[in-house]
């Protein structure tokens, strides 16, 4: 079978099935079993798949078919210009979520201590460490997350360090300068409603957050009061509808609040900031 003809039936077998933006996805699928550019496929369309070529394919193409996220298959994922292993012990970072990035450059960019809470993949704190140079440390209660967090922070040559604890539980009483964080948001009763990609293949406790799905917002405001120096700031993306409700947790400690919607228009961040001493 040659790669133009491979990049046919797989496309094919795709749409088939009903699975998004079936070509591209043939082609990083095809890409990963050659171990090429996307550009050699059509620059060689005539060149045949050898047989450990063509086992790969089928085998990226079978698991694709049956749900699991191409990012899970090939291990990568781009988020902010650098790419980021992945794998199914951390959640798959989402171009919204560079959102979270944008805003802490803006609102503190000359921050020395950054906090990144369920950091998942690493993939903010290596990101705004490489950006600001600042000293940032993530945190997440998966020792297989903080692994895979180390290796990318390694591999990017990014100098953060990692804890393993309960949302912010280990960290010391004002000394943060921001807190970023992607927070577990979606509802357990949500979990029917969930694309079976999410639903079945990304980390459960980097989903579900309780039954309202505001329960780590909840616990996460309330110990960034202590957590921050004065001055400080909590950035945070946001769930579909729940800027009102995330809103309402902030007390009186908080001022220079703002809303960040995503190119959709959506509310995709909340920042605020802990008031000053005096």
């Amino acid at each position: 079978m040659t790669l133009h003809e491979a990049l046919v039936q797989g496309t094919q077998l795709l749409e088939g099935a009903s699975i998004a933006v079936p070509r591209l996805t043939t082609e990083v699928l095809l890409c990963h079993a050659l171990h090429c550019e996307r550009p050699f496929l059509y620059a060689h369309p005539e060149r045949e798949l050898r047989e450990v070529e063509w086992i790969h394919y089928g085998r990226y193409l079978h698991e694709r078919l049956q749900g699991k996220p191409t990012q899970y298959i090939t291990g990568r994922q781009e988020f902010y210009g650098r790419e980021f292993r992945v794998t199914p012990d951390v959640l798959i970072p989402r171009p919204e979520t560079e959102l979270v990035v944008q805003t802490a450059l803006e609102v503190a960019g000359g921050a020395r201590r950054i906090l990144d809470v369920g950091t998942g993949s690493g993939a903010i704190a290596v990101t705004l460490q490489i950006e600001t140079q600042a000293a940032v440390l993530g945190t997440d209660i998966s020792a297989a997350a903080l692994a895979v967090a180390a290796e990318n922070a390694r591999r990017l040559r990014a100098e953060v360090s990692f804890v393993r604890c309960d949302l912010i539980s280990a960290i010391a009483s004002g000394s943060m300068d921001v807190i970023v964080s992607n927070p577990p948001y979606v509802p357990m009763g949500d979990r029917a409603s969930l694309q079976r990609e999410v639903r079945d293949h990304e980390p459960e406790a980097a989903l579900f957050a309780g039954p309202t799905g505001f329960e780590i917002y909840e616990r996460l405001v309330s110990d960034a009061e202590r957590v921050l120096r004065p001055g400080g700031w909590l950035i945070m993306e946001l769930g579909y509808n729940s800027r009102d409700r995330v809103l309402a947790m902030l007390g009186p400690r908080w001022r220079d609040v703002r809303v960040v919607p995503d190119l959709a228009g959506i509310p995709r961040v909340l920042a605020a900031r802990l008031k000053g001493e005096g």
